[in-house]
């Protein structure tokens, strides 16, 4: 593993994943970084890890209901069980106007108080914030049962230049 810090408000972490249950456990490690208004960007290829990710931050943030993936709904609230923010999970795979169709969804909460994951969200969602956490996560393609998944995270803006993303590495 490997943890890097660049200067201008961006910092990046990378990461070998070996299983789904690493996965989950990065998401649950990630949740601890993350506050209301944070937004989170999730790509890589079909089967990478990005629900299993989501799943593991949904367990970290405490929130209610099974974190599963909302292709079909595009987007699913998670209420937090305590004080901290709601887990919005968005699929916008299926969203082809970007902002204007994410504010269509009239989403039950404000955006500024919640921890916003957008899968397939690039290219769409990122004139929410300029301070934004862009997670890849790479794996090989084919036939293969191979489990590994090389995950880089970045951090944009000041939010990210000084918020402990190195210490997933650890």
């Amino acid at each position: 593993m490997e943890a890097t810090a660049a200067p201008h408000d961006t910092a990046e972490t990378r990461l070998t994943i070996t299983s789904p249950e690493q996965m989950r456990e990065l998401g649950r490690r990630l949740a601890k970084l993350l506050r209301a208004g944070d937004l989170v960007m999730l790509s890589g290829e079909l089967g990478a890890g990005k629900t299993t990710l989501t799943r593991g931050l949904g367990e970290g943030l405490g929130v209610r209901g099974a974190v599963t993936s909302p292709t079909f709904v595009i987007a699913r609230v998670h209420p937090s069980l305590g004080d901290g923010p709601p887990l919005v999970h968005v699929d916008a795979y299926r969203l082809g106007g970007g902002l204007d169709e994410m504010e269509d969804l009239d989403l039950d909460v404000s955006l500024t108080d919640s921890v916003i994951v957008v899968e397939w969200g690039e290219g769409k969602v990122e004139e929410l914030t300029e301070d934004r956490l862009q997670v890849v996560i790479h794996r090989a393609v084919g036939d293969t049962t191979d489990e590994v998944r090389h995950v880089t995270l970045t951090g944009l803006g000041r939010r990210w230049a000084d918020s402990g993303l190195e210490t997933l590495a650890a």
